[in-house]
């Protein structure tokens, strides 16, 4: 997929101390968008499979970790 424009508003100081630096405001605006895309991916994931993850858990507390008597640490 290619790139395309988007408007985007900052601090008026934020944008000019990037300047100043020298930083890519659109790469980093697109990094800081992706990690934060990736972070709610993973909390709805969480959400959604909340009852399994819970599920999980209870049988490892009951029965200990599968495969467990394999383990070399």
């Amino acid at each position: 997929m290619g790139r395309v424009k988007v408007n985007l508003t900052l601090d008026a100081d934020v944008a000019e101390t990037a300047r100043t630096l020298g930083l890519n405001m659109s790469r980093l605006a697109e990094a800081a968008i992706l990690e934060a895309a990736k972070t709610e991916r993973n909390r709805l994931w969480r959400l959604e499979n909340q009852a399994a993850i819970a599920a999980y858990g209870e049988e490892v507390d009951r029965d200990g970790l599968p495969l467990a008597q394999y383990r070399s640490f």
